[in-house]
């Protein structure tokens, strides 16, 4: 292998992964190549929490000034009863959070995140960004990996040291490693919309809860995530609920009565939402089996490409910025071993990952309870004083990227 290829990497898919993916590699001296199928960049959906554990990685690649011009940094996360608003819970967040956990936690638009780290990109040299350009081959060997690229009624390839791919939950890199890797719905729904802070439904919505914190409403079968974004001018509200026939992909201008009935019996200020706060977009969950291989001679899956996960713990997009820091990291750390490299860095992540995804569910099961579970859920709730539950969260929003 030429010089050039012993630092080259190329890598599929310019979402949040893959973006963060180039500009880690790209700070320890590489040269970079990111194909991104669609044929403009663009987010669907509307807000995004980032916790320390994110922001800290964000900070290091100079990103976090860009974001911190119009994200929020809540006071709390405040967990309440969907029927009676009752408070339930509540970790500090804000300033106490950056002291706690050295960095800080922020609530802002996806759109937002996205565009922070697409003008780092543009801004660095080491980077080659191409659009509408899909990886439709892969060829390994002991010289590196080539892949080919076909744009437009363009085909073309490009070879490097490794493919890294972050083209998300139906990851193309992915299903050329096996066909069992395609993506499962879940059956549940996230249901996603951006209210203006001072429409009619918002000003009602900040009567029930402060408007700078995140909220959990919790109710049965059903929970509803509120919290600021663009500097506090909108909400954003993400609604979960079991769902049939939406699996197949996001869905604008839906019927929103499944989302209504789901909402019918909490506190009348949170179900006028389903008719006020609309239009809602129903995106059905997709997960991946996370058993599977991560990693394969020259190639590494990051981000939903190779774990994708429910959404319950709010560590969808920092899972991905912590792979792409990590993945980077590891194949610095051993220039000579890429297979060693890559082994290390799978072996590290699927630890860190598995106990995140563990989070989540606990998260979901507590959060949707009935009966007497929901009422010994409320009663140690209420009980656990609010540095103690921030402590819960060290492992998580404290973690430091390891030394490989």
């Amino acid at each position: 292998m030429n010089g050039a290829r012993h630092t080259e990497i190329i890598i599929a898919g310019a979402g949040i992964a893959g973006l963060t993916a180039a500009l880690a590699f790209a700070s320890r001296g590489y040269a970079v190549q990111v194909f991104e199928r669609a044929p403009q960049l663009e987010e669907v959906g509307a807000g995004i929490q980032l916790s320390p554990n994110a922001t800290r990685i964000l900070a290091r690649l100079g990103v976090l000034p860009a974001l911190l011009k119009t994200a929020v940094r809540p006071d709390a996360v405040l967990l309440r009863e969907g029927r009676t608003l009752a408070e339930l819970a509540r970790v500090p967040l804000g300033e106490a959070a950056e002291r706690r956990w050295q960095a800080p936690y922020l609530a802002l638009h996806r759109a937002d995140l996205q565009s922070a780290l697409l003008s780092r990109v543009v801004e660095t040299p080491a980077i080659r960004l191409v659009a509408n350009a899909a990886v439709t081959g892969v060829a390994q060997s002991s010289a590196g990996v080539a892949v080919t690229i076909v744009s437009e009624a363009e085909r073309s390839e490009a070879s490097g040291v490794l493919l890294v791919g972050a083209d998300g939950v139906r990851s193309a890199v992915r299903a050329f490693f096996g066909p069992s890797r395609e993506s499962r719905y879940s059956g549940e729904v996230a249901w996603r919309t951006t209210l203006p802070a001072d429409s009619a439904a918002g000003r009602a919505l900040l009567e029930a809860t402060p408007a700078d914190t995140v909220t959990a409403f919790l109710h049965s079968g059903f929970h509803l995530i509120a919290y600021p974004v663009r500097g506090s001018a909108a909400i954003n509200l993400a609604a979960f609920t079991a769902g049939a026939g939406l699996a197949e992909k996001w869905l604008g201008k839906v019927d929103v009565a499944p989302l209504r009935n789901a909402m019918r019996a909490t506190a009348p200020v949170l179900s006028r939402l389903a008719d006020e706060a609309g239009p809602w977009t129903a995106w059905p969950i997709h997960t991946v089996d996370r058993r599977p291989a991560w990693t394969f001679p020259g190639v590494a899956l990051i981000g939903d490409a190779a774990h994708a996960m429910t959404p319950f713990a709010a560590q969808g997009a920092a899972m991905a910025i912590e792979d792409a820091w990590t993945l980077a990291a590891s194949v610095t750390a051993a220039p000579g071993d890429l297979a060693g490299a890559l082994a290390a860095w799978e072996a590290a992540r699927r630890s860190r990952v598995e106990k995140v995804a563990r989070r989540g569910a606990f998260n979901r099961f507590a959060w949707h309870a009935s009966g007497p579970v929901a009422l010994a859920r409320n009663l140690v709730l209420k009980t656990r004083p609010p540095g103690k539950l921030a402590a819960d969260l060290d492992w998580l929003y404290g973690w430091e990227p390891p030394d490989f």
